[in-house]
């Protein structure tokens, strides 16, 4: 009968000797660090990977720089400055002034039947939140943000505020490379289809349009909207908006984004216009509502 002979224990690569010295030797931070920029890295390299997004959006930038920053969330900037990255939120405000130009403008000239606050309406639709970040999916952008690692563990490239802001950014990323032609072209191109669908449709699709329609019907103007704070980190930020009408507060709100918080306000301000009026002799002179 043979001796057995005793396992042999299993030979470590020198690579992996290296990074297990290093979890005995380097603080667990430190370590955390150096391990967690590898899988980052990588994403960086995937989300700049550009060409499939242009051949989706029909236009080729002259300048791919401002195709990048247009990509690239406030979070990925804060968390790698050595990376020269600018943000996109100016793009974003630029963007957002294109768009409703180019819908109004559309609307103006094609749907001379609409009035005033159904081309509103309509407006209010195609260019909110869940309709924009809808049209971004389509754009498959959730694949292309360059997003820092919170909001990469929280689900960043699948944030309906982080698409719909992007799009914007992008439409305002087309107005500054090729002009205004450009920028008009490429968001009909994705949106015409929408404000169509949108204007065979009385009934608004979200709560602002709706409180919209009323305010404008009935008093011939709007109601507006103010951001009233926010708080949290960049990955979970919490903003509180009020929406007014002639100076008074009729609802209140709080979204994950500017625009489900003033979603949220007007929701707020429906469900009290929906409440039973009591009889003028019992009402509260301070009501909200005209």
């Amino acid at each position: 009968m043979g001796i057995k002979e005793k396992p042999r224990p299993a030979r470590i690569h020198p690579a992996e000797r290296a990074v297990l010295a290093a979890a005995i030797l380097l603080p667990s931070k430190i370590l955390g660090r150096f391990l967690g920029d590898l899988p980052q890295k990588r994403l960086m390299n995937e989300g700049t990977r550009s060409e499939g997004l242009e051949s989706l959006l029909g236009y080729r930038f002259c300048a791919p720089s401002r195709l990048e920053i247009a990509l690239t969330h406030k979070s990925f900037a804060n968390e790698y400055p050595g990376a020269g990255s600018q943000h996109n939120e100016r793009l974003e405000f630029l963007g957002d002034t294109v768009l409703n130009l180019v819908v109004s403008q559309y609307l103006f000239e094609n749907l001379a039947e609409l009035s005033e606050g159904e081309m509103s309406r309509i407006r209010a639709e195609v260019v909110s939140e869940r309709n924009l970040a809808e049209v971004g999916r389509r754009l498959k952008l959730g694949d292309h943000l360059r997003l820092g690692r919170g909001e990469l563990l929280s689900g960043g490239r699948e944030k309906a505020s982080l698409l719909a802001n992007t799009l914007e950014a992008l439409l305002g990323a087309v107005f500054l490379d090729g002009g205004f032609d450009a920028a008009r072209r490429i968001t009909l191109g994705l949106l015409v289809a929408d404000i169509l669908r949108s204007a065979r449709h009385k009934a608004g699709i979200d709560a602002k349009t709706r409180l919209q329609e009323y305010y404008q019907g009935r008093f011939g103007r709007p109601p507006v909207y103010q951001l009233v704070g926010a708080s949290g980190p960049d990955h979970e930020r919490l903003y509180r908006a009020e929406v007014l009408f002639d100076g008074q507060v009729i609802g209140r709100g709080e979204g994950s984004s500017k625009k489900g918080a003033e979603q949220a306000a007007a929701a707020a301000a429906l469900e009290i216009l929906a409440q039973p009026k009591l009889p003028k002799n019992e009402s509260d002179e301070r009501s909200p509502h005209p």
